[in-house]
């Protein structure tokens, strides 16, 4: 029997194997962007804004104290931070990232849960979006 052309595949030359990792590791720089972009924003509006303020957009500030409000925007802030790290330097290492995406993988599904208990649909939303950029960060950056 003869092999078709399903069953039979053409090699990957080495310069489409170098071109296709090229276009992964733009995709993985594009994800860690977004991701860091969005929780520098977060965590800088819970540093500065005013409880009120957020309370308004969020219902969770209005049951916990100020200082947790505080130390979750600078916990957002230094995780973000740290997707960024290889940016600086490649000598640091990628570990700083490992645990800055796996930081904010337990950060987003702990504020997942946050915000469906307080039904907070859109926020509900955002945080499964904010999961299905950061998982495939993590997994393609190991």
């Amino acid at each position: 029997m003869f092999p078709t052309s399903s069953t039979v595949r053409p090699p990957v030359s080495a310069a489409r194997a170098r071109a296709i990792a090229g276009y992964r590791n733009m995709a993985l720089w594009t994800l860690q962007g977004w991701v860091a972009m969005f929780f520098v924003a977060a965590g800088y509006a819970k540093l500065t804004e005013p409880l009120d303020n957020l309370a308004a957009l969020m219902t969770w500030p209005a049951f916990v104290g100020e200082p947790l409000v505080r130390g979750v925007g600078i916990v957002e802030l230094v995780l973000a931070l740290g997707l960024l790290v290889p940016l600086v330097s490649w000598r640091i290492g990628r570990w700083p990232l490992l645990i800055s995406a796996a930081g904010l993988i337990g950060l987003e599904t702990i504020m997942l849960s946050v915000h469906g208990a307080g039904l907070d649909l859109g926020l509900v939303l955002v945080n499964i979006v904010l999961l299905a950029i950061t998982i495939p960060v993590l997994l393609g950056r190991r």
